[in-house]
């Protein structure tokens, strides 16, 4: 009952914040200069003042933006996203075909850096002060420190033209017609790229958190008791040292997934993938506002899942949560 009705206060307080987003997104795209007709009409090498206002028309543009913002709003009340003029389709339609590249990549790139992080984050406490400490630190200062479009770039450079392992882009090889488990195997090979290039960032912050709240934990009285009672040290660290020192890891992780996909615009733009990422750059340059605001609409909820069950996964590991919440 107590992660229950921790679950509803969450839900119950990210509604307001994802109306937030989409009306301050909304307003901001109003003062950009252009629109969606103004794209069409660029595209088709310009139009006389007539079909212009029939378009705008169409497309309810050449309403306030007060009203435009309430039928947007209304018709998401009724699930439908509207339509995309620049790819001539709903937008719901072309974000179902773009989400799955994005989320594959978004999944590997965080599983790898949570593993590889934690990983080198324990090793670095359990020899602070020595050189494997030093080595890793300096590691996690170079990836956090540069950028992930250079990275990215000097991927392809050496791993794809010069080495010739991995593919320069692309999510799989379409000419080739894999089905089953050989489309499975190329889609993994075309992300290797990405998914390294864009856990190295995360995988440095992990690390560094992970080595200091694992070195925080240590130095605690329940560990020395720990030892004290005769336990092994691998027992001390797995069972009582790691639990608790995740959870600032776990906490951060929900915070960098909202980052990690503003990073994946990046990395999708440098290797050709067709996922949110490119699509909301696309949209941007096109002024394709109701795909745009589809896509933060969809990112949103995406964020909004991933941190409420962090929150929930938080609470199961640390029951103090719920006792706090009941007091």
């Amino acid at each position: 009952m107590r992660v229950l009705l921790l679950a509803l206060r969450r839900l119950a307080t990210s509604l307001p914040s994802l109306l937030l987003i989409l009306c301050g997104l909304f307003l901001l795209l109003q003062f950009a200069p252009g629109d969606t007709v103004d794209a069409l009409v660029a595209e088709m090498g310009g139009a006389d003042a007539a079909v212009i206002g029939q378009l705008r028309q169409f497309y309810g543009l050449d309403a306030s933006t007060t009203v435009q913002l309430g039928r947007y709003l209304w018709r998401l009340v009724h699930l439908d996203l509207g339509y995309s003029a620049i790819y001539g389709k709903p937008v719901a339609a072309v974000i179902l075909e773009r989400l799955p590249v994005t989320l594959v990549l978004m999944g590997c790139a965080q599983v790898l850096a949570a593993v590889c992080g934690v990983a080198l984050g324990v090793a670095a406490a359990r020899r602070a002060g020595r050189w494997p400490d030093t080595l890793v630190s300096m590691l996690g200062l170079v990836f956090y420190a540069t950028p992930s479009f250079w990275f990215g770039l000097m991927g392809i450079v050496v791993f794809a033209i010069h080495l010739g392992w991995l593919p320069p882009g692309g999510y799989l090889d379409v000419a080739a017609g894999y089905k089953g488990l050989e489309r499975i195997a190329d889609i993994a090979w075309h992300l290797v790229l990405p998914a390294v290039t864009l856990a190295l960032i995360y995988l440095a912050i992990y690390l560094r958190i992970m080595r200091a709240s694992m070195l925080e934990v240590l130095s605690l009285d329940f560990v020395r008791s720990a030892r004290a009672k005769g336990l092994a040290e691998y027992a001390v660290l797995v069972r009582h040292v790691l639990r608790n020192a995740l959870l600032p890891l776990l906490t951060l992780a929900g915070l960098q997934f909202g980052t990690m996909l503003g990073g994946s615009v990046v990395i999708e733009s440098v290797f050709a993938l067709p996922g949110l990422g490119r699509l909301a750059y696309d949209s941007v340059v096109q002024r394709d506002l109701n795909t745009l605001l589809g896509i933060v609409f969809i990112s949103a909820l995406l964020v909004i899942a991933i941190n409420f069950m962090v929150d929930m996964l938080y609470a199961l590991l640390d029951p103090r949560i719920l006792h706090e919440r009941k007091a």
